[in-house]
Formats: structure tokens, sequence, C-alpha cells
């Protein structure tokens, strides 16, 4: 690749030969962004590197989009990312192998900024931080907000920008990554078959394997978000679905919070319920009931506890959103903020649920099989 600057030096192994590498993007009928992406690829900085395109059988032009920018095309037959990723890899003969979506808008830089750490021995895997390109929709914008909120939806990569210039980390998202090809080679590659969550798989077997990985804060990959309110929600849904599968399937990646966030969708209705049953049970004025003062009837605490709760919610997700790490910080994203937050945590609270009863009715075996996504990814 690159007509871009043949200047720039290959990154070199201790030995002194230049690294390979190519930039691998599974795709699935999306040639219109894919082309984005492509395009800015070929525009890189750092030219000594391929494009390979994992093409899971799309039916619009995506062919057609990649002999343009002269990516290389693979006709995946699989029906899940983990899958067309390790069919791909397996044909593959590089020393590096970068990752994003066909979703992005590379920097002109990523590239380059991403590989040069390879040079550092100890560096098995590097990766960077995601947000909402400049240009998407001002509801994206507050999805992304509300993505990388300081506490609400702490367990979130996209927005992680630790101080440093290179620090360790136990996750990357696929969206933005690199990964020496011997370390994918001695873990075997993706998890088969995995429907979700395949990258924090993925970066688990790596580390067991005995290899590190690490974040550059400053190597930002802009990613579209969902748009409100059916994508985004189905996306958060999926998102708690396949993470709570892949757990019961690797229990070492699991954490408190992805378990404790299926109960919330009964805890928030549960409140709601009260806090009306406790307003239209009350038989008090308006000035006397939203205050502290009076006596402490069941129907004013069924009010005012649940309530206090939501208003708790509502400031933490304020405060979250004003000191979090998105670049769309506004007044109108963040006043916004705790809509998206409950409408995530909601949303993915009912996928975990979901995953609960696909666990019990297999025996564990959830999480198997064909993409859990917002696209049609059918053959």
């Amino acid at each position: 690749m690159g007509e871009a600057n043949s200047a720039v030096e290959p990154v070199k192994k201790p030995d002194g030969t230049p690294y390979t590498a190519a930039v691998l993007i599974p795709t699935i009928n999306n040639a219109d962004e894919l082309d984005i992406v492509l395009e800015r690829l070929t525009k890189q900085t750092y030219p000594h590197f391929d494009i390979v395109i994992s093409d899971s059988k799309s039916r619009d032009h995506t062919k057609d989009v990649c002999e343009k920018h002269g990516a290389i095309w693979f006709d995946d037959e699989s029906t899940n990312r983990a899958d067309a990723c390790t069919a791909a890899l397996k044909t593959m003969d590089y020393d590096l192998v970068l990752f994003t979506d066909d979703d992005t808008v590379p920097p002109l830089d990523w590239v380059e900024k991403l590989i040069r750490w390879f040079e550092d021995p100890e560096v098995g895997g590097v990766g960077g931080p995601n947000f909402a390109p400049d240009d998407d929709p001002f509801g994206a914008k507050c999805a992304d907000v509300a993505f990388c909120t300081k506490f609400m939806t702490a367990g979130t990569r996209y927005g992680a920008q630790p101080k440093g210039k290179l620090v360790p980390i136990t996750h990357n998202p696929g969206v933005n990554c690199a990964h020496r090809m011997e370390n994918l080679r001695e873990v075997g590659f993706f998890e088969e078959g995995c429907i979700g969550a395949e990258d924090v798989v993925l970066d688990a077997k790596i580390q067991r394997a005995g290899n590190k990985l690490f974040i550059d804060p400053e190597n930002v990959m802009p990613h579209r978000r969902r748009r409100p309110f059916k994508p985004y929600m189905k996306q958060m849904r999926n998102y708690g679905y396949t993470r709570m599968v892949a757990n019961q399937r690797w229990p070492e990646i699991a954490e408190w919070s992805h378990t404790a966030i299926g109960y919330f969708p009964y805890i928030a209705i549960i409140g709601i319920v009260l806090n009306l049953l406790g307003l239209a049970l009350g038989g008090a004025s308006a000035e006397t009931w939203f205050t502290l003062a009076g006596e402490w009837t069941i129907p004013r605490i069924m009010f005012h506890i649940p309530g206090g709760f939501m208003v708790l919610y509502v400031a933490i997700c304020w405060l979250g959103a004003a000191i979090g790490t998105s670049p769309h910080r506004n007044i109108g994203t963040v006043f916004l903020a705790p809509l998206f937050v409950f409408l995530a945590h909601f949303s993915y609270g009912q996928g975990v649920q979901k995953a609960w009863k696909e666990i019990r009715r297999t025996g564990g075996a959830a999480g198997v099989g064909r993409q859990i996504d917002d696209r049609d990814r059918t053959i």
C-alpha cells in the first residue's frame, strides 16, 4: 500500500529486517462506509502495509470497493466476526496485524502511531481509545458521551485514556488494536464461534500465554456510534447478551458489574412503579408532598425513597459525563447523558437476562454460532 509518505522508514525487528504488516477488517453489507475506511487507509503516512478485507458474503458492492482501493478481498464463509477474522488470519503471512472496523474514520497517521510501538519487544499488542467522529449526528454523540462517562459505564474500554504514553492494559477493543502474528497463532486466533466479546476473549488468551498488552492513549480511532433509539438500544442488548455468554465460557474475563447490571431493569421498573404509586396514594398537596417535613406515611416513603435514588442516579450521570473522556461533551450532550446511560443500562440488563435464560437452557453452550448484531449477517 501507500501512495502516502514513502519516505517513512518501516518499523524493524531486533535483527534489523522490516516488520511485514497488514490491516484486517471484517465486513458484511457495509460497502459505503467501508469505502471511507479504505480511502483513509490508502493515504496513511506509514505506507508499508497491506489491507485485507474478510467479507462474510456481502450482497452489496463490497468487493468492488476493495478492488477500487487495492485491498485484498477474502471470501469468508462464516457468520460471526470471530470466525471471519480467524479464517482470514490463517491465510495471512505477516509479522503484525492491525484491526479496525468497517465504520471507522482512520486518522492518516493511525498505522504509523500504532505500529511504532512494536520496536519494543515487550509489546505483544497495543491499542487506543475510540470516540464518535466529528461528523456523527447529535444523537450518536450523546451515545458517545454516555459510553465514556467516568462512573456509570466504567466497564467499557471505548474511552479509556490513562495518563502516559504507553500504559499496560488488560483489553483493547478490536476497532483499534494491533497484535504480533506469532502471539495470535500461539493462542489459536479468536475463540471459534464466538458471537460477541471476541476481542475480550482474545486478549485474555494472549495474556494467559504470558504476552503483554498496552494502550497508547493518544492514538484515537473515530468510530461511528449507533443512533438513538432503536439501533442504540439493540446494540446495548447485544452487548449484554454476548458479554455474559462469553463470561460463561471464559470466567476469567467476568466482572461483578456484568452480573449486577442484569438486575437493573427489575430495579428500575419497581422503583418507578413505587414512586408513582406513592404519589397517587399520598393524598397531600404538592407543596407538602415534595418536602421532607411532615409525617412519614407509607405512601410518602414509597414516593421519596425511589425518588431520592433517581435524583442521585441522574446527578452521578451528569457528573460522570461532565468529567468523562468523550470529546463531544457540551451542555446538550451532558444534559441528556442520564437518559442515554439509563437506556444503556436497561437494554444491557435485558441482554444479560436473555443470556441467563440461554445458559440455563443450553447448559452453557450459548454464545456460539451466528453473529448477534444489529446488522444482517445471514448468507
